[in-house]
């Protein structure tokens, strides 16, 4: 027999929302059966443990209204989510009540209001996902000393201000893309266990080199649409990346990785980098070195892998590039894609370009003789 404060909480709860059309998630509530035999709802010891609001098959319907504060008397809850659907309204503070928490997930609906910063007290929590909704204003602090949080994915909201610190030493996914976060990131901001981090289509700023070398467990970075500057540290490019996306900030200085790079694809295009392209880059399958400010001739070792299809794209249009080592009858692989236009040279080999790339060959020599002075 289920506990007489849960059953009027999933009476209220169930109040609160109603199928949207083609769903039938709430077929089975029916009140004079026994509650712990609903759609998404587990028991244990006569309280509710789990709470999945909604059919979580892929591409089905979800559900329409708002989220009852009565959720915050199923004190004994450790997982809570709703799928997809148009849920509005902010979220209820009252979860802030349920200590046993570990699994969080209310993403792609239409929630709004603020991040409440009582979830902070969620001492078990390890997963909050919150992505593609409305909400606004900032990360609230202590959602950052959360102990035990692994997964945090806030994307595509409406979210301002600075991150938090975050003390977690479990923390591996942090997501906050598309948002408008803003602010520096201190060198020890970000804890070391992060495996993905992403932080683009953001506004945030100032160099992150101290902070990066700290993350050598990431597996995909993505700090693109930004605008971080200084430089960006060689080291990086030895950690276990497979994605490495850097484009659109204000990164200065030379690119020097340390050793021959494994990452798959590297794109630090539209900053402001410089000096001579590194022969270490020739063994990354799809490079994006346009629109900075590189100088020199293109190593030889890019020509013998783009022409073996090692290199599936080399972007290298908009800089200050004087050479590349190219037989004008060598035929470029198909499945390779080469850009050179608008550098201090005229192309040896005429391929097709992004349309951004414009229809400029080469760059007034005015501006190639200034660079070089």
């Amino acid at each position: 027999m289920l506990d007489p404060l849960d059953f009027l909480a999933l009476q209220s709860i169930k109040k609160a929302l109603k199928d949207m059309p083609g769903s039938n998630f709430f077929a089975s509530w029916d009140f004079t059966s026994d509650p712990c035999n609903f759609a998404g709802v587990s028991c244990q010891s006569n309280h509710v443990v789990t709470l999945n609001l909604g059919d979580p098959r892929a591409g089905s319907p979800g559900l329409i209204g708002r989220l009852d504060l009565s959720i915050g008397k199923l004190y004994a809850l450790t997982e809570f989510s709703v799928v997809p659907g148009r849920i509005y309204g902010s979220l209820p503070a009252t979860l802030s009540q349920l200590r046993n928490l570990r699994f969080l997930a209310v993403s792609r609906n239409l929630i709004s209001g603020q991040i409440p910063a009582g979830l902070g007290s969620l001492r078990k929590l390890r997963t909050l996902d919150l992505s593609y909704n409305q909400l606004t204003g900032q990360i609230p602090r202590p959602i950052g000393t959360l102990p035990a949080l692994s997964n945090l994915i806030l994307c595509h909201n409406r979210l301002t201000g600075p991150l938090p610190f975050f003390l977690s030493r479990t923390l591996t996914r942090l997501d906050l893309k598309h948002n408008a976060l803003s602010g520096w990131l201190g060198a020890n901001s970000l804890p070391p266990s992060l495996q993905y981090l992403s932080l683009s289509w953001n506004r945030l700023s100032g160099p992150v080199d101290r902070l990066l070398i700290r993350l050598d467990q990431l597996n995909y970075l993505d700090l693109s649409l930004n605008q971080f500057t200084g430089k960006i540290p060689g080291r990086l490019f030895t950690f276990p990346i497979t994605s490495l996306q850097l484009q659109r900030n204000l990164f200065s200085g030379h690119v020097e990785p340390v050793s021959r790079v494994s990452i798959t694809t590297v794109d630090l295009s539209y900053n402001k980098l410089s000096g001579p392209i590194s022969p270490f880059l020739s063994s990354v399958q799809n490079v994006y070195l346009n629109n900075n400010e590189f100088s020199g001739r293109v190593p030889a070792c890019f020509v013998q892998r783009l022409l073996s299809a090692s290199i599936q794209i080399l972007y290298l249009q908009h800089n200050y590039l004087t050479g590349i080592e190219m037989n004008p009858t060598a035929e470029i692989p198909l499945s390779s894609s080469l850009c050179l236009q608008y550098n201090c040279m005229v192309p040896p080999v005429q391929t097709p370009c992004p349309l951004k790339a414009g229809k400029q060959k080469t760059r007034p020599r005015q501006q190639c003789n200034q660079w070089r002075g």
